[in-house]
């Protein structure tokens, strides 16, 4: 069974992303002054009196706006609302009601879905000021008063949504999800993967770059398992952030590889490698993230019989820090190799969680020093006495030697292959612990 969903929606520069952040306990939502920052639905868990729901942050609402941004952010609100148990309708109390609250009203209406009216921005601890009362007008029951700012009020807000949520039973069910981050540059086709994966319009997409500014979380189901797909901002090159909503977008950028277990580096297959794309892979391979570069927009090469290869080629040689990424060729547009993407996703999880025994990593180190001598220097060899694997996500292996000086990193680079080489740990990196005997 589904959580509930409960939707946040108004018009612009209501503070429904305040609301959003401070309800869910994160800063997910991006929150700025400028009407129009969210754009896409954006989905959290929130929990309340030991029941849990996914609370989704809607973009502001412009009924009659022609604006191709806008009319695509009030198609994605109106999905939100269709998906929702309960609606959470936020006002201002600074402005009053203004005539787009009153369409905004009857549009709810027209849904049928219950609907808690809320006044947000009532900054002020005790009984309501006298404006307050003019929202009774709107005809949706008695209004709660609510600070999103200082979280006045949200536990009456919270205990009125109760009221209207089904019951959900709780469960371990998320064990077993993959989470995934999509980045890239802007532009090269993220949203659209997300939109193709789920059948729907789950994010706003146009040719505009810097459409997508929150990291948004869309939960898909498929016969290879569970996976939340994190569609993120465009990442750019530092001196080409022009503002501060776009600066705050590639933080939550940032933080949504942190929280991924694994990365799809998109590439636009017409523009090629980029400089910037390999900055965008390197935020994943430092992070330890396993990791599939993807390279979209494969319908719109003209090829031949030998491009794919001469493509991949080229890749590895670009992508040289980060050899064990496997290269994957999708069209978005076209569906083309999603399912077998999908396939790498669940591949690459497993190979970045995998852990190897102490005695097994033993027996491939003895050969490899058996089979290539470790370096000496001034007539002193080194000497690993033994390694062990202490953590995965990614696999860490911890080897204790007699000199850490003597531990070149071509041998090291050489003993990491050697275990590669054995259990494939494909699309994830690997890191090397040196320690001298008694660290």
């Amino acid at each position: 069974m589904a959580k509930p969903v409960v939707a946040v929606v108004g018009r612009p520069n209501v503070g429904k992303s305040t609301l959003f952040n401070k309800l869910c306990g994160q800063r997910l939502a991006i929150v700025h002054d400028t009407p129009g920052v969210t754009r896409d639905r954006i989905y959290a868990d929130c929990e309340w009196l030991g029941r849990t729901f996914m609370i989704v942050d809607t973009g502001g609402i412009e009924p009659y706006s022609d604006d191709i941004i806008l009319s695509q952010m009030r198609r994605q609100a109106q999905m939100a609302i269709d998906s929702a148990d309960c609606i959470i309708f936020v006002t201002d109390l600074r402005t009053g009601v203004v005539a787009t609250d009153a369409e905004v009203a009857t549009m709810l209406q027209k849904s049928g879905k219950p609907i808690v009216l809320c006044v947000n921005k009532c900054d002020r601890v005790g009984d309501p000021p006298a404006e307050f009362y003019e929202f009774y007008n709107l005809g949706l029951g008695d209004p709660v008063a609510v600070s999103a700012v200082h979280g006045h009020g949200t536990g009456d807000l919270l205990d009125e949504v109760l009221k209207y949520l089904p019951e959900y039973p709780e469960n371990d069910e998320d064990n077993d999800l993959i989470k995934v981050a999509i980045i890239g540059k802007p532009n090269v086709g993220k949203s659209s993967l997300v939109n193709s994966v789920c059948g729907e319009e789950r994010v706003l997409v146009s040719n505009i770059a810097g459409t997508t500014r929150d990291a948004t979380d869309t939960y898909v189901e498929n016969k290879h398992g569970r996976f939340m797909l994190i569609d993120t901002a465009g990442l750019r090159r530092k001196s080409k952030v022009e503002d501060n909503i776009e600066h705050y977008s590639v933080l939550r950028a940032v933080t949504a590889v942190e929280r991924a277990q694994v990365c799809v580096i998109m590439i636009d297959a017409t523009e090629g490698f980029t400089e910037q794309d390999s900055k965008v892979a390197g935020i994943a391979h430092e992070q330890g993230k396993a990791c599939i570069i993807a390279v979209n927009k494969w319908d719109a090469v003209v090829k031949d019989g030998t491009t794919m290869d001469t493509y991949r080629k080229k890749l590895m040689n670009d992508f040289s820090f980060m050899s064990y990424a496997p290269i994957i060729f999708i069209s978005a547009k076209t569906g083309q190799r999603i399912d077998r993407l999908f396939e790498l996703i669940k591949f690459v999880d497993t190979q970045n969680a995998m852990r190897i025994t102490t005695g097994k990593l033993n027996e491939i180190l003895a050969a490899a020093q058996a089979r290539v001598q470790p370096p000496t220097d001034k007539g002193k060899r080194l000497k690993i006495y033994y390694m062990t694997q202490p953590s995965t996500r990614p696999p860490t292996f911890v080897c204790f030697v007699n000199k850490k000086d003597l531990f070149h990193y071509s041998y090291q680079r050489y003993i990491e292959n050697q275990i590669r080489e054995v259990f494939g740990l494909e699309g994830t990196p690997i890191r090397m612990v040196i320690r001298e005997r008694g660290e």
